[in-house]
């Protein structure tokens, strides 16, 4: 299904678009996932849940390090 998508900040559309590029996937794909992953996030907090019900879900292709990456901005760790 061909869709136009309005308004989209011109800066995430080049970061979506380089993403695509360099992962070997298209812009398509990349919505869809982002899509995806939005619509199944729990509705609202619901009090009685635990983090033990959370099930895991994988990092895109390309985050293996993010963790390190997030230390390195943060507390300025080499």
């Amino acid at each position: 299904m061909d869709t136009t998508i309005r308004n989209l900040d011109e800066k995430t559309y080049r970061r979506l678009k380089s993403t695509a590029a360099l992962s070997g996937r298209s812009i398509g794909e990349l919505v869809n996932e982002a899509l995806r992953a939005y619509l199944d996030r729990p509705n609202g907090l619901d009090r009685r849940s635990s983090l033990r019900s959370w099930k895991p879900r994988d990092y895109p292709e390309g985050c293996e390090r993010l963790s390190e990456g997030i230390d390195q901005m943060l507390y300025e760790v080499d």
